[in-house]
C-alpha cells in the first residue's frame, strides 16, 4: 500500500531565512522618510511574520490611514532596494535549511510549502537568489490571504495539493505560525532560532533547535 502523500510548509523569514537586518532597515527607513519615531528593534522583530499592512498598523496604531499606507509603500521600497544591493546576502539561508528542503523534496510522498507574510514578488525574488524555485509547489503569500495566524494559506495549500490536514505540518518561528497551525487543524512544528522567544510558541506540537532535527520531529508526528 503506498504512503498518502504529506505537506510540509514552511514560513520563511525566521525560519527559512534570516531577514532581520533586512527587515529593521527597510522599517527605519520607512519611519524616517516621514520624520516619524522610529519603533525599537524589538518591537520592529515581534511583528515579523504579519502581513505588511497588519505589521505596519501594529507599530504606527495612532496614525492615520493614509499615514500608514505611506509607511507600508515606503518598506516596500527601501526593503526592494535593499534586497537589489545586498542579492542573497540581505536574507541569508539559516544553517541546515538547504539541506533539508532538499532532503525532504527527495521523498516522492512529501510535497514542500511556502506560508509567508511576504510579498508574491518578495518571496519569487527570495527562491529566485537562493535556487530554490523549483522544490515548493504551493507558495501562500500575503497578497492573497487575510494575515497570520488566519488559517487561510494552510488552508489553500492543502486544497492546492489535496492533502488532508492530518498528513500536513507548519513549519514556523512565531506563534502567528503556530496559531494558524492550529486554526487550521494540522500540526506546527516550531523552531528555536526564529523572531519569537520558544515561550512563546506554545501551540506547536513540538520545538526544534536545528534543522537537522526536523525529519524525527515529523517523524513523531506522522507516526
Amino acid at each position: 500500500m503506498s504512503a498518502p502523500l504529506r505537506l510540509v510548509l514552511f514560513d520563511v523569514d525566521g525560519t527559512l531565512v534570516d531577514s532581520q537586518g533586512s527587515i529593521v532597515l527597510a522599517m527605519t527607513s520607512s519611519f524616517e522618510a516621514l520624520s516619524l519615531p522610529v519603533p525599537d528593534r524589538s518591537a520592529v522583530i515581534s511583528i515579523v511574520g504579519l502581513s505588511l499592512p497588519v505589521a505596519i498598523a501594529r507599530l504606527a496604531p495612532t496614525e492615520a490611514p493614509a499615514v500608514q499606507d505611506r509607511l507600508v509603500e515606503g518598506y516596500k521600497q527601501a526593503y526592494h532596494a535593499h534586497r537589489l544591493d545586498q542579492g542573497a546576502a540581505s536574507s541569508p539561508l539559516f544553517p541546515g535549511a538547504r539541506d533539508i528542503i532538499e532532503t525532504l523534496h527527495a521523498v516522492p510522498e512529501v510535497l514542500l510549502g511556502v506560508a509567508t507574510g511576504k510579498s508574491q514578488r518578495g518571496l519569487d525574488a527570495l527562491l529566485e537568489v537562493h535556487g530554490l524555485e523549483s522544490y515548493f509547489v504551493t507558495r501562500q503569500v500575503a497578497d492573497h490571504h487575510p494575515s497570520k495566524p488566519h488559517p487561510s494559506m494552510i488552508e489553500t495549500a492543502l486544497a492546492d495539493t489535496g492533502v488532508s490536514a492530518a498528513d500536513a505540518v507548519m513549519i514556523g518561528d512565531t506563534s502567528f505560525d503556530m496559531e494558524m497551525a492550529r486554526a487550521a487543524s494540522v500540526a506546527g512544528v516550531g523552531v528555536s532560532w526564529g523572531y519569537h522567544d520558544r515561550s512563546a510558541l506554545r501551540d506547536a506540537s513540538c520545538v526544534i533547535d536545528a534543522f537537522d532535527q526536523l525529519p524525527a520531529a515529523l517523524a513523531g508526528i506522522w507516526d
